[in-house]
């Protein structure tokens, strides 16, 4: 093996895959074998040679896990090392594998594969001989050599100083101490990289240089970085000469990596002086450094067996957790805030305009608070959805809050820290999960906030609300202010009835209405289609739904505001005709099973041809007959049936109102589950109507001047299911009372809205746009309002407005005039009476 030359090895060796490191010449590593080649080498080469010759194997690193070992040879790092195994041990537990213990000799290059199975046998070419490790560098060499030798006197020095930040009685260091000594010093660079904490990449990048001086330049940035991580970790940690030692045991160890942060928290002692690092890097305000700091100096002085301990060290570690002054910063693209909105939604102008109006402000004014917004509308229409792209749009983080069912205040303000379990509220759990100042938090469902013993949580949000008041908000676990004034909050409800009106009055209002027909059919084929596409595995080659089948689920399967129904109808189309996909797939492998024997009876049929086209036939075979009909001309075919408009938290809603009369003593019965108002609405349509029966020509059932006089009236509002209240019918119940008494028909095609008073005038109501979005989709084309509510038609849509005709009305009369073919008896001597004018 030896010679006078230097070291000479095989020029066949047998390699060794290594997955676990990289062996340079010099270092001595322990390898685990359970590949079946690197087995297969052991036992044949290494268990049964006999000659110092026969414990000599090459090492190869091997990218890909030896435990994954196939038939296939991965592609062979060109360069190895050559080592002798000075120990073999073999075990079977869990596994049968072999520990060896090699040292690195001298390199190689792979000339030629001999062969692959059952062990890799290869060619090889040395490349270190012992004359380049012997052959001292004088003063006298050439340029070349006088480089090599000053990089190997820089390296000599930075090695001597590593040694003194070590500890000298551990064996490691001393064993490199002697090293240091004896060994020549172009040896240094492998054996000191292989006992410094190195990746394998760079010991790779050691192995691959071939000179000596790239090896030094390679391995010289290790060595400092070794040095500089234990210089700064000794100035910055001030410990005491036993911890220290400990820390040098252990620092510059094969298998330790060096890690600041984690050496800084091993020890219980210097814990708090971390923290009170932290506690000052945290920039908080004055109030609350003051607080921190009265805290951590009770914390040094407290044992770490008190309970209170842990409570005071989770509020130190909450406090520089809070992001006191970090905010990201927004982007005030006006014009690219407008595509990303419009991509994202459709519709929703009025929402659209005040996000970009907030931008235009805060690009004009960088302090601007944020603004406290309330979308007010039905579910279903993308009020959750639209404070995420509002986030996105502004380059904020996003944090949703819950407040469904909320029914304790300690939820929003926290517990305070004399309670066992304390934590701080979701506002500044929020704010701590986001790590900025500044995100855009959605308070979802706002109005459906409970009420119980443990307090009121509306009113505990009032100051989180409070654009005036939020800047030190106090939460009572942190105790503390916290400026809240530069978070966007975004509150979401469906109605702006059970808000209570000090919160409503804190928050903008912005109504989100229920789409129409036509935005429902352009939100479906933007969003809601490519959507239940991408999630049944379907691809528009596969499926086309047309327009005009989109609009007869709308009209004929769904009957809502918004559109998550009609999503779910999407749903079902799409797993209908993923079966049929999926059966199509099937037959077609099978095809060339089947393609050579005559076709039997009774054989699956062909793949459907492709895309799938979903007509009106086959949404009838997949969702079912329609649910929803055209029902308001069906319904007036008869005197006293009249057609009005509600409004509820889930959007606009047609109502019937039926009358009828029997012979009795002047009773009225009203049915339905209606509350006081719309009892009080039927009486007050009663009084009106006998108080002007000569007016209009009605009669009783005999012909006598008064309508009731021996008649007993029914009304009944259909859907007795459902409770119903509020002051919009009060004309409805006019009309259909008049149309009762007068035996005459209303047209067909009107709908009515509006409050009555004793004297016949017609008061404003509110929820305009969503009962006329409502009469829209039940293919009203009348639409009767009351005169002071005609600046409501005005947020409207284009196509709505050219559907519709409307009429509106300040009294009773014009109601009349509109709601019946050519007009109502009476109206023109009705006339003759003195218009009151409203004074409210």
């Amino acid at each position: 093996m030896a010679s006078g030359d230097g070291i000479q090895i095989p020029s066949r060796l047998p390699l060794l895959l290594s997955h676990e490191g990289v062996l340079l010449p010099g270092s001595t590593v322990r390898f685990t074998v359970n590949s079946p080649r690197n087995m297969h080498l052991v036992s044949q080469r290494l268990l049964k040679g006999t000659s110092l010759k026969s414990t000599i194997i090459g090492v190869i690193p091997n990218t890909r896990d030896p435990e994954h070992d196939t038939d296939d040879l991965p592609t062979l790092h060109k360069i190895g090392t050559a080592g002798i195994a000075v120990q073999v041990v073999g075990s079977n537990w869990p596994k049968p594998h072999y520990t060896l213990l090699i040292t690195g000799l001298c390199r190689f290059s792979v000339s030629t594969l001999l062969k692959e199975r059952p062990f890799v046998l290869a060619e090889v070419e040395q490349l270190d001989k012992l004359e380049h490790y012997t052959t001292p560098v004088t003063e006298g060499a050439t340029a070349k050599g006088g480089e090599l030798g000053e990089l190997s006197h820089k390296f000599y020095q930075a090695a001597v100083q590593l040694l003194g930040l070590l500890d000298m009685s551990v064996p490691v260091v001393a064993k490199f101490r002697r090293l240091l000594d004896s060994l020549p010093r172009e040896t240094l660079p492998d054996v000191v990289a292989s006992m410094i904490r190195t990746s394998n990449k760079e010991k790779l990048q050691v192995l691959d240089a071939l000179t000596l001086e790239e090896r030094f330049k390679k391995a010289l940035p290790m060595l400092t970085r070794q040095i500089e991580g234990l210089t700064l970790l000794q100035k910055t940690r001030k410990i005491s000469p036993e911890k220290e030692k400990r820390v040098r045991k252990g620092g510059a160890l094969p298998g330790r990596r060096f890690n600041l942060e984690e050496e800084a928290e091993d020890e219980d002692g210097d814990d708090t002086a971390v923290l009170e690092k932290k506690v000052h890097a945290a920039k908080m305000p004055e109030a609350a450094l003051r607080v921190c700091l009265k805290e951590l100096k009770r914390l040094k002085k407290m044992p770490q067996s008190m309970p209170e301990f842990s409570l005071t060290r989770n509020y130190l570690d909450l406090m520089v957790e809070l992001p006191w002054s970090k905010s990201t910063k927004d982007c005030l693209d006006i014009q690219a805030a407008r595509t990303l909105l419009d991509n994202d939604h459709y519709a929703m102008d009025k929402l659209k305009r005040r996000v970009l109006e907030y931008l235009a402000v805060r690009q004009l004014k960088a302090s601007l608070k944020g603004p406290i917004l309330c979308f007010v509308g039905p579910p279903g229409v993308g009020k959750t959805s639209v404070g995420r792209s509002i986030a996105r749009t502004l380059g904020r983080e996003f944090h949703r809050i819950a407040l469904g069912g909320v029914c304790d205040q300690s939820d929003i303000r926290g517990h305070r820290r004399t309670y066992v379990g304390s934590m701080p509220g979701r506002i500044i759990n929020g704010l701590k999960t986001v790590a900025v100042n500044n995100p855009v938090i959605l308070l979802d469902e706002v109005d459906k906030l409970g009420k119980s013993l443990q307090g009121d949580p509306a009113a505990a949000l009032l100051e989180v609300l409070d654009p005036e008041q939020n800047h030190s908000f106090t939460d009572h676990y942190l105790n503390v202010a916290f400026d809240l004034s530069q978070v966007l909050f975004i509150a979401t409800a469906n109605t702006t009835a059970t808000i209570p009106p000090a919160l409503l009055d804190r928050m903008e209002v912005l109504q989100v209405p229920g789409y129409t027909q036509e935005e429902k059919v352009e939100i479906a084929h933007r969003h809601l289609i490519p959507n239940q596409l991408e999630q049944h595995g379907l691809t528009p080659q596969q499926l086309h739904i047309p327009q005009d089948s989109t609009q007869n689920i709308i009209s004929s399967y769904t009957r809502e505001a918004g559109v998550r129904s009609l999503e779910r109808k999407f749903g079902a189309i799409c797993r209908a005709v993923a079966v049929k996909v999926a059966e199509g797939h099937r037959v077609a492998a099978t095809d060339a099973l089947t393609s050579e024997r005559p076709a039997l009876q009774g054989d699956k049929a062909a793949p459907p041809e492709m895309p799938i086209v979903i007509d009106h036939v086959a949404l009838k075979d997949i969702l079912g007959p329609p649910l929803f009909e055209m029902e308001v001309s069906e319904r007036l075919t008869l005197p006293g049936v009249a057609v009005g408009l509600a409004w509820t938290p889930l959007g606009g809603e047609i109502l019937f109102v039926e009358a009828s009369r029997t012979e009795g003593e002047g009773q009225l019965t009203l049915t339905g589950q209606l509350g006081d108002v719309m009892k009080e609405s039927a009486h007050l349509a009663i009084s009106w109507l006998r108080a002007n029966a000569k007016t209009y020509q009605l009669t009783n059932m005999g012909g006598g001047p008064d309508p009731l006089e021996g008649t007993d009236i029914h009304l009944h509002f259909p859907a007795g299911a459902v409770t119903k209240d509020g002051p919009s019918a009060g004309v409805t119940i006019v009309t259909c009372l008049a149309s009762l008494f007068s035996g005459r028909l209303v047209r067909s095609d009107v709908a009515m809205t509006g409050e009555i008073t004793l004297r016949g005038l017609v008061l404003p109501v509110g929820g305009i746009k969503d009962k006329v979005l409502a009469a829209h989709r039940a293919g009203v084309k009348r639409v009767i309002l009351p005169k002071r509510n005609q600046k409501d038609l005005e947020e409207l849509p284009a196509n709505v407005t050219a559907d519709l005709d409307f009429v509106t009305a300040a009294n009773l009369d014009e109601v009349l005039n509109a709601a019946f073919d050519g007009g109502f008896p009476g109206i023109a001597s009705s006339h003759t009476q003195p218009q009151l004018t409203s004074k409210l």
